[in-house]
């Protein structure tokens, strides 16, 4: 009986420590190919990496309309970014105008 209880007691701060525990950050990978950020939209989650990899035979960049960050890759280069705040992020190609992206980050 007493086992019972001890086990009872516990379950509440085994739930609060699996909540405290961060999540694995991911990597998520955009393909840059055919002028085209692909996919065009990706979810992401603050502290997740976001890497561009150029696989066309031009250089392209990734630019925030924010103007906060400006990755410039040419042919068969990568770019990376940490995602440090929640929102949607709006990016574009400087070179291609009409190629555009867009991250959106939860908490």
């Amino acid at each position: 009986m007493r086992a019972e209880r001890i086990g009872f007691a516990a379950a509440p701060m085994l739930a609060l420590a699996l909540a405290l525990t961060p999540a694995r950050a991911e990597t998520i990978t955009v393909r840059i190919d055919k002028a085209a950020y692909m996919p065009a939209s990706v979810s992401a989650r603050v502290g997740d990496t976001i890497v561009w990899t150029n696989a066309d035979i031009v250089a392209h960049t990734a630019s925030a309309r924010d103007k906060t960050w400006d990755f410039n890759m040419p042919a068969g280069k990568s770019a990376s970014l940490k995602v440090g705040k929640a929102g949607a992020i709006e990016y574009y190609c400087r070179y291609h105008p009409t190629m555009v992206g867009r991250i959106n980050v939860a908490q």
